[in-house]
């Protein structure tokens, strides 16, 4: 599971199985997104893409540092008690995944290569039969994902999401720093 997954798992953890669907289902709508880029403007997409890859990986690897950040000082006991009285809006999961999705130019990559390996691009399998399949084959993913985890929520207790916080958002930092510099390095040498 990528960054998206594990929020997905955190946030329903967290916050209730609703909140893990949008979460999903936002990383769904930039995975069709994607799709239907990859379909539609290949030549670009990839010539837009290898002209702006840098400043595309420092961008990314930030949005996942912030989240990290904001995970890791995330507090599970006070999200419970808010549970009980009031809840954050889930449009606000549904978004912030749309766009973390959204700035993973990889996912680009992976649907112009499962385009080309599967031809949809051609007048013998049409485009949005690739499409729909990838729209439903996602959402059926974070609707099992979002099940099995609020299944088994009752097992975790507050010091065990705690942990589970502190990890994610380590992870989530670590990954957003290594790309960060990573990215700034090949972008000031032009690696």
């Amino acid at each position: 599971m990528g960054p998206i997954g594990v929020l997905c798992v955190q946030r329903t953890l967290n916050d209730g199985r609703k909140h893990g669907l949008a979460t999903g289902f936002g990383a769904s709508l930039s995975d069709v997104l994607f799709a239907v880029i990859a379909g539609v403007g290949m030549g670009f997409i990839i010539d837009f893409i290898q002209e702006n890859e840098k400043p595309l990986i420092v961008i990314g690897s930030l949005v996942l540092f912030i989240l990290g950040y904001m995970v890791f000082n995330s507090n599970p006991a006070r999200k419970l008690k808010k549970q009980n009285h009031t809840k954050e809006p889930v449009w606000k999961d549904f978004l912030s995944s749309f766009f973390l999705n959204l700035s993973n130019i990889g996912i680009l990559f992976f649907y112009i290569a499962l385009f080309a390996r599967f031809n949809f691009v051609s007048s013998e399998a049409p485009l949005p039969v690739g499409i729909i399949a990838i729209g439903i084959g996602a959402v059926l993913w974070w609707i099992l994902i979002s099940y099995i985890v609020d299944r088994l929520r009752g097992r975790f207790n507050l010091r065990g999401l705690s942990v589970f916080n502190r990890i994610l958002g380590l992870i989530l930092i670590l990954i957003g720093l290594v790309g960060t510099f990573k990215g700034f390095y090949q972008w000031i040498f032009e690696v």
